[in-house]
Formats: C-alpha cells, sequence, structure tokens
C-alpha cells in the first residue's frame, strides 16, 4: 500500500499575513494556488539567521514547501518566483486591504485557483498604479462572486433588465430594486450598475457609486466587525 504523504512542495502562494509564535518562530497566512488559504508555522523564522526570515514578504509571487495534516502545517522552504513587484503609497495600502479581506472572507483549504490568479495579476497592476480605485473594484467583484455572492448587475430582483434612467434600492442578498423596503441596501443609478456589468468605469459617476456600492456589499458580508485597514483607504 502507497504511503500517503502529507508534504506539498514548490506551490504558488502569496504571504497575506503573518505574526509572532513562541519565542522564536511565525505564524504565516499564505494563499496558495492549489490549496487555498492555509495557515503555517515558520520555526525560528524570528532568528537573525534564519533563511526564512528575509523571504516572508507579502504581495510577492513565491513557491512554497510544507507538511502537516492539522489545521496548523510546517513550512519547510519558500524561494521567489518572479520578478519582485514593487508596492509603495496607496497601492501598498491596497494590498493589505486585499490581503485582510482574503483573510476575513476565505474558508481554510479550500481551492480557489482562478481568485489566486486574479489576485496575482491584481498585484502587478498595483504595482504599476494601474488605475488603482477600478483594480479594487474589480477584485471586490471577482472575490464575491467566487464566494457564491454574485453581484448581480444587468437585472433586478425581479428579473427585469436594467434601466439607465432609473435608480435603484441594492439589496445585498435580493439585488437592483426599483422601490426603497429596508435600511439595509444603498442607492445607485441604473447607468452605475450597467457600466459595471460591462466593466466600464470610465465615467466619474460609475467611478464613485460603484466604489460606494462595494464597500456596502463588502461590509455587509463581513459583519459586525470591521477592517483594521478600512481607515487607510477611505478614498480608494
Amino acid at each position: 500500500m502507497a504511503k500517503v504523504t502529507s508534504l506539498k512542495e514548490n506551490q504558488q502562494v502569496y504571504v497575506l499575513h503573518t505574526y509572532p509564535f513562541k519565542e522564536t518562530s511565525l505564524i504565516v497566512e499564505i494563499f496558495s494556488k492549489e490549496f487555498g488559504r492555509v495557515s503555517l508555522v515558520a520555526k525560528g523564522a524570528r532568528r537573525p539567521k534564519s533563511a526564512l526570515r528575509g523571504m516572508l514578504q507579502s504581495f510577492q509571487a513565491l513557491e512554497a514547501s510544507w507538511s502537516g495534516i492539522g489545521e496548523l502545517k510546517t513550512l519547510h522552504g519558500i524561494d521567489w518566483c518572479d520578478q519582485y513587484l514593487p508596492m509603495e503609497g496607496n497601492s501598498l495600502i491596497c494590498g493589505f486591504y486585499l490581503n485582510e479581506l482574503l483573510l476575513r472572507l476565505l474558508p481554510k483549504e479550500d481551492n480557489y485557483e482562478s481568485l489566486f490568479d486574479f489576485y496575482h495579476t491584481t498585484m502587478e497592476n498595483l504595482s504599476q498604479g494601474v488605475n488603482i480605485g477600478v483594480t479594487l473594484r474589480r477584485f471586490e467583484l471577482k472575490l464575491l462572486l467566487e464566494l457564491g455572492y454574485e453581484v448581480v448587475l444587468k437585472v433586478d430582483a425581479n428579473a427585469n433588465e436594467i434601466k439607465a434612467d432609473k435608480t435603484y434600492y441594492y439589496e445585498a442578498e435580493q439585488g437592483a430594486l426599483e422601490k426603497f423596503r429596508t435600511e439595509k441596501s444603498i442607492k445607485v443609478i441604473g447607468q452605475t450598475l450597467i457600466d459595471m456589468g460591462n466593466d466600464n468605469f470610465d465615467s466619474a459617476t460609475t467611478e464613485l457609486q460603484s466604489k460606494n456600492l462595494m464597500r456596502f456589499l463588502i461590509n455587509y458580508y463581513l459583519g459586525d466587525k470591521p477592517l483594521n485597514s478600512k481607515q487607510l483607504f477611505l478614498n480608494i
């Protein structure tokens, strides 16, 4: 009978967050292409001469190997697998925001390969300063879609085609409604929904209203506990 191994080698990953563990180690939260969000312990990573110490950087494409069968796995090695992406200013702030979203919303060890690839592209766009606000909106929409919370944009809650000149009240679990029903909704014009559905954020109104809509929906799915990074990107 073949021996079952828990070893995962040379996996494509991004580091989402690290924090101290015991005296010399770190807990490393990663987002991996094949295994989704995984928690690893990097033993001795806080020691000055640790080979892992300088490698555990967020926003960089890495390859990692780990093993373990419990919730907390053991990191064995990590290395660069792509060119270094410089992240600074608003791009850096947005990177922290996206990482916190993944930590808060992604379940442990579920495969999100398509989302991983989209995250990789998003990191490249952020590092190049490509329209940061639009980059965030696209990732937020993709994230909610992958989690099963698709933001329906082309039809209203009654499956009627969205009209550009109408005003709607968007509810997280219902979609766009023509009439106000509850305080748990946000007002948005039809043209904004149509533009978002067509991946067109050229209009200043669409850019502003899409930001407000996505912030409203993200907050709904996060629940009562706000993001730590929220105050850093109020204008993005």
